[in-house]
């Protein structure tokens, strides 16, 4: 059994505004794993981006590297769930011929790595189920004349956009003095993700500040 664990943990662009617990959770998850298995995690690596496209290998540096790492240490990658690695079952099945373990905190040392697109086939066959009868449904109410949407939604989404930047606001305090450009390089660095759940720009900063009222 291998003794080694790189961590990957990732979160896709669209949630990243609210994915810093999400974030952590992982991390949790995957230490609360490899203490309970007696194992050690030798590396981390976090990636902000989607995991969707058949090209999404090419499009995540970071899970390349902790495969790269993998193969260097002769150690299992760790991820928390399966569906940050992929939801995809061709990009599973992609993975697999890495040569590199995968080990899924949730599923437990009884799920080997090559049994990994199993799995992903069935959440893939479970979530086209799902979207297949909520189409229906929305059809049938739309037939009967339901209004949908949430017109909250823009209101809701700007609120949880205003919260965020004010957690980040004793953070932007500390770095003030440096150009928005050093910031928001620094911010990049750190991981630490916009309100919006992008990456940092000078621009970016400036707009941040102003809302919050930093000089």
């Amino acid at each position: 059994m291998l003794s080694a664990l790189i961590a990957y943990y990732r979160v896709s662009t669209q949630r990243q505004g609210r994915s810093g617990l999400g974030l952590e959770a992982q991390r949790t998850a995957v230490a609360a794993f490899a203490k309970a298995e007696g194992l050690e995690i030798v590396s981390e690596f976090t990636e902000v981006e989607t995991g969707k496209g058949a090209d999404a290998l090419d499009r995540r540096p970071k899970l390349a590297a902790a495969l790269k790492a993998g193969r260097k240490a002769g150690a299992s990658v760790c991820v928390a769930k399966l569906d940050r690695l992929s939801r995809d079952v061709a990009f599973i099945s992609g993975l697999m011929a890495q040569k590199v373990p995968f080990l899924v905190a949730e599923l437990g040392m009884q799920a080997p790595s090559f049994m990994l697109h199993i799995f992903a086939a069935l959440a893939q066959e479970g979530r086209r189920m799902i979207s297949e009868r909520t189409r229906a449904g929305l059809q049938a109410a739309r037939r009967r004349g339901v209004k949908l949407g949430n017109p909250t939604i823009g209101r809701d989404n700007k609120r949880a956009a205003m919260d965020r930047a004010r957690e980040l606001r004793p953070i932007l305090k500390a770095l003030a003095g440096q150009s928005a450009r050093a910031i928001a390089a620094e911010l990049n660095n750190r991981e630490i993700a916009t309100p919006r759940g992008l990456k940092w720009s000078a621009m970016t900063v400036i707009r941040v500040q102003r809302r919050l009222g930093i000089a």
